[in-house]
This record gives C-alpha cells, sequence and structure tokens, in this order.
C-alpha cells in the first residue's frame, strides 16, 4: 500500500532580513531525514532575502514587477511578473509583514530552494528537495491553493507520456504537476494564518533526485507563451493579437492545416461592410499545382510589365527574386472583392465613393484574417501582386468576371520569430479637433 506524511513543525521565529533559513529550520528540529520533501512558504524566503521594501502605494510595486498584463477587472490585475509567473498582483503581498511595507517575491526561487536545500545538507547532513511554495487563483476554479514556485532537488514534472494506463490505453498528455501537488498537500496543514510557514513531506522519496542532481527546477512548470492557449484577457487578448499579426516571409515545410485557415476565413466575415453586404470571398491553394500555376502565370506577366518598363535583364531577375514570399509558402489565399449588394448612382463621384466602401471592408476582412491566423500559430504575409494582374488571375483560377482578386496571402509556419516590433506612439498619428 503507498502511503505518505504530511506535518509542519513548529517553532520557527520571525523571520528577518539575512536570516539564514537552513539554519533556523534546522534549529525547528523538524525531524529532516533522507527522501524527504520540504516545502518552504515564500514569504520567509522573501523576508530572509530581504525582499521587503516601503511601498505607501501597492500599485506602485505591483507596476515595477510586472512584465505583461494578462487580464483586468476594475482594480484586480493578473500579471506575468518578472520569475515568469501569471498570477494576481505580480505575488506583492501586504499581508504578514509590517505596516507601510510590502514583500516581494523571491528574486530567483529556484536558487532560493537550492540554497535552503545545499545548507540543510551542511547542517543535518541530509539529502532532502525543497519546494518554494506560493499561492496561486486558477482559471475556471473557485479558491486559491499553493503551487510551486521553486524547486531543487525534486522531479516537478512526472511525464507519463509513452506509456499506459492499467487498461493498456496509450498515454499521450499526460504530465503530472508534481511539485504543485506536493504543495497544495503541505498547504493543507501549514493552513494561511497559522504561523506554521514551512511543512515535510515525508513517504515520497521517487520524487527526490540525488544528491548531485538539482532538477530542472520550478522554472520548467511555466509554459511557454507558444503553448499557452490561454494567454490572455479578453480585451487584452485582441491588443495582443493586434500586436503579434506580423508580416512573415520565410516558413518551414510544416504543413498548414486547412481547418485553422477556414478558422481564419470565419473570422475574417464577421468584419463590417456596406449595405448588410459580404464583400468578401476567400480562393484557397491548397494544392502544389495550383499555387505553382497561378504563380507562374503571375511571374511571367510581371516579367512582360517590367520588360515594357524598359528595365534590364538583371534588374527583372533581381526583382522576381525579391517577389519569392508567395512561391516560398506552403500555401496561399486570395482574397477577392466582390460588388454583390452594391449601388449604382449613375454620377462617377457617388460610384467612386460606394466601390471606395467596399474596398475598406474588403481590407478590414483580410486584417480579420491576418489576426486569426496569428491566433492560429501561423505566420503570413499579405502581398498586393495579384492586383496588378486581375485578368490572369481570374483566368487561372477559373474565377468568375465580378470577383477582383486584393492581393495574395502567404500562409505557413514561421521559420523564425520576427523581431521585436518598434514601438510607435498613438499620439503621432492623432489630430484632435
Amino acid at each position: 500500500m503507498s502511503e505518505y506524511r504530511v506535518w509542519a513543525p513548529s517553532g520557527l521565529p520571525e523571520v528577518a532580513p539575512g536570516a539564514d533559513l537552513a539554519k533556523l529550520i534546522a534549529a525547528a528540529e523538524p525531524g529532516l531525514a533522507d527522501g524527504d520533501v520540504l516545502l518552504v512558504t515564500s514569504k520567509i524566503v522573501s523576508k530572509a532575502e530581504g525582499r521587503i521594501v516601503r511601498a505607501a502605494d501597492r500599485e506602485a510595486a505591483i507596476d515595477a514587477e510586472t512584465v505583461r498584463v494578462v487580464a483586468r477587472r476594475g482594480p484586480l490585475r493578473i500579471v506575468e511578473n518578472r520569475q515568469g509567473l501569471v498570477m494576481a498582483a505580480a505575488g506583492v503581498d501586504a499581508s504578514n509583514t509590517a505596516e507601510g511595507t510590502v514583500l516581494l517575491l523571491p528574486d530567483d526561487p529556484d536558487a532560493s530552494a537550492r540554497a535552503i536545500r545545499e545548507g540543510l545538507r551542511e547542517v543535518l547532513g541530509v539529502t532532502v528537495g525543497v519546494i518554494v511554495t506560493d499561492t496561486f487563483g486558477r482559471p475556471w476554479r473557485a479558491g486559491l491553493t499553493d503551487v510551486a514556485i521553486g524547486a531543487a532537488g525534486v522531479r516537478v514534472l512526472d511525464d507519463l507520456r509513452g506509456g499506459t494506463d492499467a487498461h493498456g490505453n496509450p498515454l499521450s498528455a499526460t504530465v503530472v504537476a508534481t511539485a504543485d501537488e506536493l504543495a497544495s498537500a503541505g498547504d493543507l496543514v501549514k493552513g494561511k494564518a497559522s504561523g506554521l510557514p514551512v511543512a515535510v513531506v515525508r513517504g515520497l522519496p521517487h520524487v527526490v533526485t540525488g544528491a548531485t542532481e538539482q532538477g530542472e527546477g520550478a522554472r520548467a512548470m511555466v509554459r511557454s507563451a507558444r503553448d499557452d492557449m490561454f494567454r490572455l484577457g479578453t480585451s487584452e487578448a485582441v491588443r495582443e493579437a493586434l500586436s503579434l499579426r506580423r508580416t512573415v516571409r520565410a516558413f518551414t515545410d510544416e504543413p498548414v492545416d486547412p481547418g485553422s485557415v477556414r478558422r481564419a476565413v470565419a473570422a475574417a466575415v464577421t468584419a463590417p461592410a456596406p449595405h448588410h453586404t459580404t464583400p468578401w470571398r476567400f480562393v484557397l491553394l491548397e494544392s502544389a499545382e495550383s499555387r505553382l500555376a497561378l504563380l507562374d502565370a503571375m511571374r511571367d506577366a510581371w516579367i512582360a510589365d517590367l520588360r515594357r518598363d524598359g528595365k534590364s535583364e538583371e534588374s527583372i531577375a533581381k526583382r522576381v527574386r525579391r517577389g519569392d514570399v508567395l512561391r516560398n509558402a506552403p500555401y496561399l489565399a486570395v482574397p477577392c472583392l466582390v460588388m454583390d449588394g452594391s449601388h449604382t448612382y449613375g454620377d462617377a463621384r457617388r460610384d467612386a465613393a460606394e466601390r471606395e466602401m467596399f474596398v475598406v471592408a474588403t481590407g478590414a476582412g483580410v486584417q480579420n484574417f491576418l489576426v486569426a491566423l496569428a491566433g492560429e500559430r501561423l505566420g503570413s504575409a499579405w502581398v498586393s501582386s495579384t492586383m496588378f494582374c486581375r485578368d490572369v488571375v481570374r483566368e487561372v483560377l477559373d474565377l468568375p468576371a465580378g470577383w477582383d482578386p486584393m492581393g495574395a496571402v502567404a500562409i505557413g509556419h514561421p521559420a523564425q520569430e520576427p523581431p521585436a516590433r518598434p514601438a510607435r506612439e498613438a499620439g503621432a498619428f492623432i489630430e484632435v479637433r
């Protein structure tokens, strides 16, 4: 029968800046043995490391610790802090500290855990795992629980993928957050207001690494931005998606999921349009044959135009090479404008304005499309080439005469992350009357 025991030793004094936590814990005689896991509340680690700051305004301390706002509702902020943790108020805590001060999380919780582990080995001669814990809320679940924010000598994740369950079914997605489970078990005996900042788990020696192995640390449990499906709150997600929409010109060979593109089209056709019309059509070129047929015909038309302009063959060759972003993409989409539902006024000025409204609506649809592709983790580049040879595109793709190609969108998995976008001050683009 498998079993383990959890207890919270008493006797730890108030922790002051500069305190040696390993010696304080050892002096409390917790009865540690090889293979135990020691759970240490981050508050006493922060105090020992001097992470106490004067803060008449807690919000200013939260600002200083925040890397990115994930979601905001009134005064409550869920943020990513400098340790990479996503949590309320960046972990800045005004409880269990003197009035007029706040506690910041340890600067490097994994390093803090390593220091405690090494200190206990020196003082007590034991090899234990150490987890630094803090209290988190969780999406979709009411209530708080302790989780691991730092770890040393602990196998923080138990990856069961590739194995089978008791019925022989393959496990393809099961990675157990062992360190978080240990942290929450310790919180049941420490409590939130009982003055017991340390707990010990005994009976699970398989989660503790050898004396010379520190393990991955709790940082390994932080989900990367690329894999985080719930990275942002609603309004923040809209702004982030807009900022993530970048022009990508180099793609990997990884195939594009047609379903992702169709979902992006579904987002595209929610754009505003005049007269309750639907002026968008998207031609999806999913086969290599269709892409090459279009691109070859467009290239021939472009070369003919350049020759008529008197360009040299060398100049033409350079321009054609620069235009290969579409040829290098594993998937193409050609957004088209249709004027179905438009009004005819018999007046050149008003008819021109009517077409402009439909062009603007098509652009809004394409922007929706590009942003949605970014949300599907696909890169894209909207290239205007098809607008210069619409008759050629219509002929090759067998499109109705009323469909006007409005460029082509290269789609694929980015070969590399695009560089950071230079900051733009919105005021430079605003005039107030």
